[in-house]
């Protein structure tokens, strides 16, 4: 099949690996950036020379799979590594798919939900985030948008790209309810547990719950490509496995290496992530606060990233090209369906964030 063009990956690879690159990267929705060195340096130091270049097993090797179970709290016979959460991704649907099926998705939403789901053959029915009710997330409007016909229904929290997040609780009673279905619930936490407010579990321990998550994210180490599944079902768990011997084999064992390491200095990581991003959203808060004659928008909840939204309603990708020639790069929200949307980052940008939005400011009312 012909796939629609990847906006959102069309807009980025255009300006972040630009020569010269960017100066103020507000559209990433990871963190400050890792060396490999700085990262061989947590703990007192790592050495990856002795590390063997062969497979590793399918499932993930036992270090990195109880490093995952120790940062999620569950079981590591639970944990299924993968290539990043677009692999998981890939494995769930590639297992749901059935004639008829659907998956139910948030809207707006990271656009590969959607078109990946097409992809594998099932329908997709949406529950819609409303910016009049700050994008929340509720059980009632999930489930009410499940069928006969589901297969699978997912929800994202914190969420992509309006920072979201949907209450613990929530989390429980849909996925009881959706169990009283034979539907499983897939919770998409690539942002846990970056909260601001009220502090929230992993789904990884609710029944019926099956969690995707990676090192991205939270973690700020977008390139090592590492992610997992947490499955408590033995049978499902199987077919998991089996999916990724016949999708990627394997992770790399060097990366696996690094990515256990990682895991075993997690604090330090999230601790960075943390002070930066809140540093940033507070600066957010107050610019957003002078532009609001402008621009309307969500205070995020969680996670690394924000919707804000033009008053008039107008097409922000003539701003966001503006703004990219300014130095200053944002996404447009056409990449998520919501063209008078735009998605700022907050996290990435450890330094020069107030002249970043100064920048904005000129240039919004430019």
């Amino acid at each position: 099949m012909d796939l629609p063009p990847f906006l959102l990956d069309h807009w980025l690879a255009a300006h972040e690996f630009a020569t010269p690159p960017i100066r103020y990267n507000l559209a990433a929705s990871t963190g400050p950036q890792w060396s490999v060195d700085e990262l061989l340096a947590l703990g007192g130091g790592k050495n990856i020379g002795g590390v063997k270049i062969g497979y590793a097993p399918p499932e993930g090797g036992k270090r990195l799979r109880e490093a995952i179970g120790g940062f999620l709290g569950v079981d590591p016979e639970w944990v299924v590594v993968t290539t990043g959460a677009s692999e998981a991704l890939l494995i769930l649907l590639c297992l749901a798919t059935r004639p008829g099926g659907n998956i139910v998705l948030p809207a707006p939403a990271f656009s590969p939900f959607a078109v990946m789901a097409d992809a594998w053959g099932l329908g997709v029915r949406t529950y819609t985030l409303s910016r009049d009710d700050g994008f929340r997330q509720n059980a009632e409007a999930i489930f009410a948008a499940a069928d006969g016909d589901t297969a699978l229904a997912l929800v994202n929290t914190p969420h992509n790209p309006t920072g979201s997040v949907m209450p613990f609780e929530e989390i429980e009673v849909l996925a009881q309810k959706l169990g009283e279905r034979g539907v499983p619930l897939v919770v998409d936490e690539v942002y846990h547990p970056l909260y601001f407010g009220r502090q929230s579990p992993t789904a990884a321990s609710v029944p019926n719950a099956i969690v995707m998550g990676d090192m991205s994210k939270a973690l700020s180490l977008a390139g090592l490509r590492m992610g997992w599944l947490v499955i408590a079902n033995p049978d499902l768990r199987k077919r998991a496995i089996d999916a990724r011997s016949y999708f990627t084999i394997s992770s790399s064992p060097v990366l696996e290496d690094l990515a256990a390491h990682a895991l075993d200095n997690h604090k330090t990581l999230l601790d960075r992530l943390s002070a930066v991003a809140t540093t940033n959203r507070a600066a957010l808060v107050a610019f957003m606060k002078r532009v609001s004659d402008i621009v309307a928008w969500a205070e995020p909840e969680g996670g690394t990233v924000a919707f804000p939204w033009f008053k008039d309603g107008r097409d922000s990708r003539p701003f966001c090209q503006a703004l990219a020639a300014a130095g200053v790069l944002v996404a447009p929200g056409d990449c998520f369906g919501m063209p008078e949307h735009f998605r700022v980052g907050f996290a990435a940008q450890a330094d020069g964030f107030g002249d970043a939005l100064t920048i904005f400011e000129r240039t919004l009312r430019g």
